[in-house]
């Protein structure tokens, strides 16, 4: 069995005492290899839906321009930021990147502005949502394996991605797929994940804050001249200018990210370093059962990130430029879901069946919950190409 040897904390989510997988797995290797997390970690890594996260929008569309973040880049960066504090705080690092690298993995083509779209089209269906649409591919979609569908990955790691928003009530917890891995797997949806859970959900606060200052400027939706009064923002310009004078755009954004997320990562460990001290934790299960996050910043951060926050709204994620770009996603998903629940028979092959039952014997709900997982699972990229294919009427076939 493997050990661990890294000097975790006792409330640290610890490999050996995993509760497991939903299917037990026999072949020896985990045992002689790797620790259960980074056996998880693995097979997000090599999952069809990571790698589809490359041409997926974080916020501007891939062909866009080649520098901007996307969904696959923003994972990566969640995951370093989550690894490098969970060991700053004695936690399990394979558990924090795990589901930092799995966070992501439902959302549609073209961000959020796909899921507006796709919500839309399936409020007679139960509706659309990017975390419910990972758990469906963590457990089910993903088809890779001889023995199971999903990935089969660990109950902690199941739990992370379920619970990385805090405990599930109300009508989260009523939504399928959020139901149906909860019957089989017990996740204790009232109480909080693990730190290491906790610690992902706010590396990704810390990521896409300070990374969309620069796809931001260098997209010239604002000037450092915009933000130069913001908190934390200030400071961190000012210290540029006395440390380097008067240097270029592209260095100015990268010592503006750099120390903003120090600054964003030094306050976190602060506080959560003595938050856990404080709480007298025996166990991974204390965590679960404080009543709290553990894992937190302090009231002046928390303060400072939000309005950081509302100023990448108005400035950026609303900015008409990037409005233009959504308005033509939602188009392009609208368009597609429209057409495939009319005629079913233009979707791909291994589409057209589900279980080996062709999508016209099932009811309209379960039709359009395949139809949502097709648009879905595509790219920014596939999905143009597809659009172009079926709403161009030239005589040109591709």
């Amino acid at each position: 069995m493997i050990t661990e040897h890294r000097g975790l904390a006792p409330y640290a989510s610890h490999g050996p005492q995993s509760r497991g997988r939903l299917l037990a797995e026999d072949d020896g290797r985990e045992a002689t290899s790797r620790s259960p997390f980074q056996r998880d970690r693995d097979r997000i890594i090599h999952s069809g839906a990571f790698r589809r996260l490359k041409h997926k929008t974080q916020v501007f569309v891939y062909h866009e321009g080649d520098y901007f973040r996307t969904r696959l880049t923003h994972s990566l960066e969640v995951a370093q930021i989550a690894r490098s504090m969970a060991r700053a705080l004695q936690l399990n690092d394979d558990l924090a990147e795990a589901v930092a690298l799995a966070h992501d993995l439902g959302h549609t083509p073209f961000g959020h502005a796909g899921e507006d779209a796709l919500n839309r089209a399936m409020q007679n269906f139960g509706g659309f949502d990017h975390n419910d649409q990972t758990i469906r591919i963590l457990t089910h979609l993903e088809q890779r394996y001889a023995g199971f569908n999903g990935l089969n990955l660990s109950w902690e790691t199941i739990e992370g991605v379920v619970k990385h928003n805090g405990p599930v009530t109300g009508d989260a917890a009523g939504r399928d797929p959020v139901i149906t891995i909860d019957q089989q797997f017990h996740l204790e949806l009232q109480d909080y994940a693990s730190a290491e859970a906790q610690l992902a959900n706010l590396a990704d606060d810390i990521a896409y804050l300070s990374h969309d200052f620069d796809d931001g400027l260098r997209a010239g939706l604002f000037r450092l001249e915009d933000i130069c009064h913001l908190p934390q923002v200030s400071t961190a310009l000012k210290d540029i200018d006395q440390r380097y004078g008067a240097i270029d755009l592209g260095r100015t954004t990268h010592e503006l990210v750099r120390r903003l997320i120090s600054v964003f990562v030094e306050d976190l460990l602060a506080v959560s370093s003595r938050n856990l001290a404080e709480a007298k934790l025996s166990t991974a299960d204390d965590i679960r059962k404080a009543g709290r996050p553990l894992i937190a910043f302090s009231a002046p951060m928390a303060a400072d990130l939000d309005c950081l926050r509302d100023f990448l709204f108005q400035h950026m994620w609303r900015h008409y430029k990037v409005n233009r770009m959504t308005s033509k996603a939602k188009r392009v998903v609208t368009d597609l879901f429209d057409l495939f629940m009319s005629e079913t028979n233009i979707l791909p092959h291994d589409w057209q069946f589900s279980a080996g039952v062709a999508l016209t014997d099932l009811s309209p709900t379960q039709r359009a919950r395949i139809t949502a997982d097709y648009i879905a699972s595509m790219t920014d990229r596939y999905a143009i190409i597809e659009h172009q294919r079926l709403f161009d009427l030239s005589p040109i076939y591709k």
